[in-house]
């Protein structure tokens, strides 16, 4: 089984090249911010409280979101793996996922970082803002309070998996193609 993290920033890429994983090898993608919009949409009240603190860019409890994740990972047993698209976002959520997977037999294959500059990023997003109707990508505040909170307590996360040998960078700007190609060669040597 394939588990991947998709790892980088908000805007850094993810969910373009998630799909791009998804048609190559056949894994399931796990995006913890499209399980908090199903949520939302169904106006469930996870979701109303999910979409409050969405909106001013705070994160998600994680007992919340780990239970999510498990509800996926058991409603697809027979899944060749998974991309894991934006989660774990701290050190005590990737510690969780272990622990989840491991109580499921399984574990993370690897992490792959996209790396983009914070000016791209707000860039990136307030462009993503204009067609997704997201309030979050569209408020220029919003971004930078997202990208300081990725910097401040997400980007630590790198460090567990380069602990466990698990870490691998690629540059997240440049073509979609270019950039797929170098997560490809990440994803062939795991």
């Amino acid at each position: 089984m394939l588990n991947l993290v998709l790892f980088g920033p908000p805007g850094a890429g993810k969910g373009t090249q998630s799909h791009k994983l998804i048609e190559k090898y056949g894994l399931i993608h796990l995006s913890t911010g499209d399980l908090l919009r199903g949520e939302i949409s169904q106006g469930t009240e996870l979701g109303l409280e999910a979409k409050k603190l969405m909106d001013e860019g705070v994160l998600v409890p994680d007992a919340v979101v780990i239970g999510m994740i498990s509800n996926k990972l058991d409603a697809n047993k027979d899944a060749k793996g998974f991309i894991f698209d934006g989660f774990p976002r701290t050190v005590a959520q990737a510690i969780a996922l272990d622990e989840l997977l491991e109580s499921k037999s399984s574990t993370i294959s690897g992490m792959i970082a996209l790396e983009v500059d914070d000016m791209e990023l707000e860039r990136r997003l307030l462009l993503r803002g204009k067609d997704s109707g997201r309030p979050d990508d569209a408020n220029p505040e919003v971004i930078r309070k997202r990208i300081k909170e990725y910097n401040d307590k997400t980007a630590p996360v790198a460090e567990f998996y380069k602990n466990q040998n698990k870490f691998t960078s690629v540059n997240g700007i440049g073509s979609k193609d270019e950039i797929f190609d170098s997560i490809e060669t990440v994803a062939e040597a795991l």
